[in-house]
Parts: structure tokens; sequence; C-alpha cells
């Protein structure tokens, strides 16, 4: 698939739609984090800061990642159809148009049903995270930038592989593409996921579920390592500068 984008599109054909992918992926992030946060800080102060468990970690981060889909969904459906669009030079403002004159407002959240499914993905991430950094080390709030790493891509690993066939039906239904009829009809837009995984199941067989599993892990791993593994030193930078401000604020009182 790399050689044939190359060679159609050059070396700007694999960058295709990069400018939305950053906008959706920090905006998404940050909506996740965010209502995650917020969320588990909540629930851990009610439960006096008793250790969770698996299952509340789970409950915890589907939420959040449901709560960050419904206002982040709209920038996955643009950036979603732009990469799969055969045109090159068609930009993100262009291909938002051409969904809003498609499917009207509605549109924007095409494929919301399965994004709300897939909060388990971001869910079993960040919980499988958690519940490794638990269990490795015990104890303590910040880890060395390789622990983050490691830890990080192993939970994304396992998310992935138990949420592709969902990844794969959504990926089509917001790119809009169309259903061959058997009955030789003019082939429509798949109404649902569900669709799309009878669909993929019903002419590609269970392997149809999985495709493009590869990329995704690589994709998963080395994404999700690299965002565990700075965070947690952007967190521990962010925290120190809040003390050495706090800290300078009392000397110049004194």
């Amino acid at each position: 698939m790399l050689q044939k984008i190359y060679d159609k599109h050059g070396l700007a054909g694999l960058y295709h739609g990069l400018f939305g992918t950053i906008i959706g992926t920090a905006s998404s992030n940050f909506a996740y984090f965010y209502w995650y946060g917020l969320i588990r800080a909540i629930y851990v102060r009610r439960s006096n800061g008793a250790p969770l468990s698996t299952a509340t970690e789970l409950a915890l981060g589907a939420l959040g990642g449901a709560l960050g889909q419904m206002f982040t969904i709209p920038i996955s459906v643009v950036t979603t159809k732009q990469q799969t669009s055969p045109d090159p030079n068609k930009t993100l403002l262009d291909t938002a148009k051409d969904v809003f004159s498609e499917d009207g407002v509605s549109g924007f959240w095409r494929g919301l049903k399965a994004s709300l499914v897939l909060v388990v993905n971001p869910s079993i991430t960040y919980g499988s995270y958690e519940r490794l950094k638990s269990l490795l080390f015990p104890g303590r709030n910040f880890l060395l930038p390789r622990e983050n790493f490691v830890i990080g891509a192993l939970s994304k690993a396992m998310a992935t592989i138990v949420t592709q066939p969902l990844i794969v039906a959504k990926v089509m239904q917001q790119s809009g593409a169309l259903i061959k009829q058997a009955d030789g009809s003019p082939p429509k837009k798949f109404n649902s996921f569900v669709d799309a995984l009878v669909y993929l199941v019903k002419y590609e067989g269970i392997a149809g579920l999985f495709k493009g599993l590869g990329p995704q892990i690589t994709k998963g791993v080395l994404v999700q390592g690299l965002l565990f593994m700075f965070k947690d030193q952007i967190e521990l930078l962010i925290v120190l500068l809040f003390r050495l401000i706090k800290s300078r604020r009392r000397v110049a009182l004194v």
C-alpha cells in the first residue's frame, strides 16, 4: 500500500491529511485526558483513595472516552474522508464542505455509534497502563521515559487487537465507502458499523475484520508509547515549574 501511494502521488501522498490528523489527535487526546482525569479524580476522592479495580479503570476510561468523542468526532470524519479521497489536493475545508453537502450537519457525526463503542480502545489502553504501572512500579508517580514507552506500547497493542474489527468498520463508514448491491441497483452507503461488519464477513471472511492490523499496531505502539513517554515528562516539568513559581512568590512576599 505504501508503494502504491508513493507511485501514484509521490512522497507528499504519504502525508495526505497530515494537518487534519494533527488537529484530530491533539483534540481527541486533550478531550480524553481532560474528561478521564476529571472523572477519575472525582471517583478517587469519593472512594477515599481506595485502589481502583481493573473493571473500574476500564469503566472510567470508557466514560471519559465517550464524552471526548461527542466533541471531537467531526474532525475524525473530515480527516478520514480527506485521507481516503482520490484527490490529493483536496483541503480539509473542501472536504468538510463535501461532508456537509452530502449529509448535512449530521454527516459530521457519521460513525458516532462505532466511535462510542470504540471508546473501549482507549479505555483498555489507559486501564491496562494504570494496572501495569501499579503492578510493575508500585508507589511511583513518575516513571522513566523508557518504562513509560514499554508500558504504553504493550497497552495499546492489546487494545488494538481487541478492537480492530470496529476500527475497520468505522473507517469504512466515515470514508463514505459504498455497498455493492446484489440486485444490480446503485450502491449505497453503510447505514451503521454493523452493516460494515456484516459486509466484511460476507465478502472477505473473518480475516477481513482484521485487515490493516499490522500497520495499526505499529502506528499505535509508536504513537501511544511516545505519548506516554512525553506526557509523564511534560507533566513532571509543569509540576516543577509551578513549584518554582510558588517558591519565588513566597520569597518575594518575605
